[in-house]
């Protein structure tokens, strides 16, 4: 897609050496970090969804044999995390389509086949997320050459996603969005070759893309919506008096009947159980209003550069952004102004389209899609390919200049990922974000009342029936001493008086009341973690 007059980008002279030896160096440093200690960070709620899923299991299930007013070993929980003896890849399937109808099965099918071979521990389960991630590196060097037909600006962009923070963080995160950035790069990477060769089977190589796409994540849809956007926009301002342009166009949308045809199945098995993927996913329409959301696309945008965090509203945290910033609106300007059309109007839709797809609707009706960064996978990649032209082009014009800008991203990217890889928790862990702080303390106890064994924790399925994935991954990190004390929904408080001042961790309401009716009252011991104390009112 780039003029001849970018070909002369490249750095390949022998006084610029440095450069590409830094940026393969850099390549390496971001595969290394990708495999560094995949069991540090704690297997948080999503995790634990993903292999109970993958497992065969289905929530339900779970739910009705583990909240029976009864106790459990802490560790006996993790027999939800392997293979259901008897199950088959067909269970796995069902346990989506009845619960989780929105995320497709490729993904688990994937994970059920690697805990079959390699087992269900974190390290095995994080592995297979983490080598997916390698196939998005060759990738992303592919799609930079169709853009900018140059060896530096291609090996920049590839750099620049292998030591990407955010990227990393969830190549070590037991979930479908490192497949659903290769699909997001693969797929256009495919469109930009069937547009400029005009070859049948570039476009049936691109409509198995978009059926991968959507097998992995229906968010996909944002990333294709966007490619067909900027087929249309290159049509208007590129191809409009050629006949080349309609049947761009024409196949184009040939290619995309093609891949919805592919993924039919699933389209019907999301027609079939809307209501329930509706109420799964009921949590985002919460409106938590502008200021919220701009933090937020500060942070998520900024992260694939740049991820030290002090504290969501500690001033900090986006001071230190406003440099990435304006990097990227830089990079932008820069783009759009010396690059053909084509290119940048390929790299703009693939980040301003799905993004708007998700704001504009949260702006204007309230809700907080556009605030989980893991949903704005789609547009990271233009982001990285445009930070990379411009700096590519900088380098060649301003070396002394282009050096310092490269060095100083890269060095915010190393220090993020060192900063992450030794923490045991982090931003993307969600509601589970406090759960190593509060094995911690459970733990303490625990072998404080070795001697008499009588370290117990109460819990219930909770408001949102959402208990279970943080028992499970609460059962990663606490001690074989720990006992569950997992009540129903009419819960059994005789059994916890038994105990003497016991443990809550996320009370229902309902439990909470219950408690009330016999004199007892919860201490709070981390309140923001809804960890509490049993204590009884004399």
């Amino acid at each position: 897609m780039a003029p001849t007059t970018e070909r002369n980008n490249s750095i390949d002279r022998p006084n610029q050496r440095w450069f590409i030896s830094l940026l393969i160096a850099v390549i390496l440093l971001g595969i290394g970090f990708r495999f560094f200690q995949l069991d540090r960070k704690l297997y948080w709620h999503d995790e634990a969804y993903t292999s109970l899923r993958a497992a065969g299991f289905t929530r339900q299930e779970i739910d009705d044999e583990l909240f029976q007013n009864r106790i459990f070993p802490a560790p006996q929980l993790q027999k939800y995390q392997q293979i259901k003896p008897g199950s088959t890849a067909a269970d796995t399937i069902n346990s989506l389509a009845l619960e989780d109808p929105q995320h497709p099965p490729l993904y688990f099918l994937m994970a059920r086949f690697w805990m079959q071979q390699f087992g269900s521990s974190l390290t095995a389960s994080r592995t297979l997320p983490a080598l997916l991630s390698l196939l998005s590196l060759p990738l992303m060097y592919a799609l930079a050459k169709e853009l900018f037909a140059s060896s530096s600006a291609s090996l920049l962009a590839t750099a620049l996603l292998a030591l990407s923070p955010f990227d990393i963080l969830f190549a070590q995160t037991a979930r479908q969005y490192s497949l659903l950035t290769v699909t997001v790069i693969g797929s256009s990477w495919l469109l930009l070759r069937a547009v400029r060769l005009q070859k049948w089977y570039n476009w049936v190589f691109y409509a198995l893309a978009i059926a991968l796409g959507f097998y992995t994540h229906p968010f996909f849809s944002l990333t294709l919506i966007g490619q067909g956007a900027f087929v249309i926009l290159y049509w208007l301002f590129v191809k409009r008096k050629e006949v080349q342009g309609h049947i761009i166009n024409s196949q184009f949308f040939l290619a995309v009947t093609a891949g919805l045809i592919l993924y039919v199945p699933w389209i019907y098995v999301l027609a079939t159980n809307l209501q329930r993927a509706e109420a799964t996913t009921d949590w985002t329409r919460v409106a938590p209003g502008l200021p919220f959301l701009s933090k937020l696309w500060t942070l998520s945008f900024t992260a694939i550069f740049f991820d030290l965090d002090f504290g969501f509203d500690n001033i900090w945290t986006y001071l230190l952004r406003v440099p990435f910033l304006l990097l990227i609106a830089v990079a932008l300007y820069q783009m759009c102004r010396h690059t053909n059309t084509a290119t940048w109007l390929f790299v703009v839709t693939s980040i301003f389209v799905p993004f708007l797809i998700l704001a504009l609707p949260d702006i204007i009706m309230g809700g907080k899609r556009s605030a989980v960064s893991r949903y704005l996978v789609s547009c990271f990649p233009g982001v990285q390919l445009a930070v990379a032209g411009w700096l590519a082009s900088t380098i060649k014009s301003r070396q002394s200049f282009g050096k310092i800008i490269v060095s100083a991203v890269f060095a915010a990217s190393i220090a993020s990922c060192t900063a992450s890889a030794f923490s045991n928790t982090w931003w993307s862990k969600d509601l589970s974000y406090f759960n190593a702080q509060v094995a911690g303390y459970i733990n303490k106890e625990a072998i404080a009342n070795r001697s008499i064994k009588d370290t117990i924790v109460i819990s219930d399925r909770g408001n949102d029936f959402t208990n279970m994935g943080d028992l499970l991954s609460l059962s990663y990190l606490l001690d074989k001493d720990v006992r569950l004390l997992l009540l129903s929904q009419s819960p059994d408080i005789d059994t916890v008086r038994k105990y003497t001042n016991p443990l809550a961790f996320r009370p229902s309401e309902k439990l909470r009341s219950a408690l009330q009716e016999y004199q007892r009252r919860l201490e709070p011991i981390l309140e923001y973690a809804r960890l509490f104390r049993v204590r009884w009112d004399a």
